[in-house]
């Protein structure tokens, strides 16, 4: 699901910080088909969960910088991360930072996604 507000914010992204969305968006696809995407432009972020409401049934979101994107996790420091992937120190968010494809394709990423979307869907019930 492509959204125009997901168009605008990889419109205005280099090519390489382009691809890197594209790619994450692929593991997201992958691990939960079913996400709903909310782009929020001014941020420079775009929110995935179970549902449209940010903090209750978001489970992470993809940040856009200059030189790389982050896969953000709004209930990160609740989620398992046996290889330490995660980084941040606020009282719930966790991010991983995405610099290369290669990064998108460690099997330590795509566990803490699963466990996110799980851990979204029996917050909500569902």
């Amino acid at each position: 699901m492509t959204t125009e507000g997901f168009n605008q914010l990889i419109a205005d992204a280099t090519p390489d910080i382009r691809k890197l969305i594209v790619e994450t968006k692929h593991l997201l696809e992958e691990v939960y088909p079913e996400y709903v995407e909310v782009p929020w432009v001014k941020q420079k972020t775009i929110g995935y969960g179970i549902g449209e409401k940010k903090m209750s049934e978001h489970f992470s979101w993809i940040g856009i910088y200059i030189k790389h994107i982050v896969l953000g996790f709004n209930y990160g420091t609740e989620l398992p991360d046996p290889d330490n992937i995660l980084e941040g120190t606020g009282k719930l968010f966790r991010h991983y930072k995405i610099r290369s494809v290669n990064d998108i394709h460690n099997p330590a990423l795509k566990a803490v996604l699963a466990a996110a979307v799980k851990d979204i869907k029996q917050r909500n019930n569902r």
